[in-house]
C-alpha cells in the first residue's frame, strides 16, 4: 500500500506554550502522554518540508510554488529519495533561509523530525534515527528522552538553540510509532513568546538570507 502526497498535520501547542496565538490550537490536557516514553527535540525555525521516493518535494502546502530558498532541499531530496522504500516520505525542517531566527552554526540545511511509511504511519524515533543514518540525513537535536516528565522536559529547554544564540522552542512526541490519525495525541509543541513579529514582512516576501553553516 502506498500513500499519495500528504500534507503534514497541524501541531497543537502544549498548554504552557506562551507562543500560541488566536489562530493556533492548544491541547487542553497532556494526560495522554502520562507514563509513555517520549522524545523532546528542538523546534527549529525553518520551513516544514516533505519529500518522497518519486523525488517530489513540498512545504506544508502540497502545491508549493517555487521559492529560491527551496532549491537546496530539492537537490538533497533528488539525491536521497531513490533510497526510500516505495510509498515512504521524509519530513523535516528546511533551514536554508533565515526566517524569524538566524542561525550561524548549522551542520546542514535540512533536519529530519519524522519519517512515514507506506501505511501512513510515523516511524518510531529509534527507527527514524536508524533510517537517517542509512540515508545520510540528520535529525533535529534531542533535548530529552525518557518517560513523560513535564518538569524535566521544561527544564531541558534553555531558550537557546544548538545552532545559534536564540531558539524557537521544542516539540514533544511519543517515542513509539503512530498512525496519521493519531497525530494530535502523539505530538505537541512549545513556542517561545514573541517568536514572530506580526508587524514584520514574511520571510517568503524578502530577499533570501542564507543561515550560516558551522566551520
Amino acid at each position: 500500500m502506498s500513500t499519495p502526497h500528504t500534507k503534514y498535520p497541524r501541531s497543537y501547542h502544549l498548554p504552557w506554550s506562551p507562543g500560541a496565538t488566536s489562530d493556533d490550537k492548544t491541547l487542553s490536557s497532556v494526560e495522554h502522554f502520562a507514563g509513555r516514553q517520549v522524545v523532546a527535540t528542538e523546534k527549529i525555525d525553518g520551513e516544514n518540508t516533505t519529500f518522497y521516493r518519486d523525488g517530489y518535494c513540498h512545504a506544508r502546502s502540497l502545491d508549493s510554488a517555487h521559492h529560491p530558498s527551496r532549491s537546496w532541499v530539492k537537490a538533497l531530496a533528488a539525491q536521497v529519495s531513490r533510497d526510500l522504500p516505495a510509498g515512504w516520505r521524509v519530513c523535516g525542517e528546511n533551514v536554508f533561509a533565515a526566517h524569524s531566527i538566524s542561525y550561524d552554526r548549522l551542520s546542514t540545511y535540512f533536519y529530519v523530525f519524522s519519517i512515514w511509511d507506506a501505511d501512513n504511519r510515523c516511524l518510531s524515533w529509534d527507527e527514524t534515527v536508524e533510517w537517517c543514518g542509512l540515508l545520510g540525513l540528520e535529525t533535529v537535536p534531542v533535548l530529552y528522552r525518557g518517560v513523560w516528565d513535564e518538569e524535566a522536559i521544561k527544564a531541558a529547554w534553555s531558550g537557546r538553540s544548538a545552532f545559534g544564540d536564540e531558539g524557537e522552542g521544542y516539540v514533544v512526541r511519543v517515542a513509539d510509532g503512530f498512525a496519521y490519525d493519531e497525530f494530535k495525541l502523539s505530538l505537541a509543541k512549545h513556542v517561545r513568546e514573541g517568536h514572530v513579529d506580526p508587524n514584520s514582512t514574511h520571510w517568503a516576501h524578502k530577499a533570501v538570507v542564507p543561515n550560516g553553516l558551522a566551520g
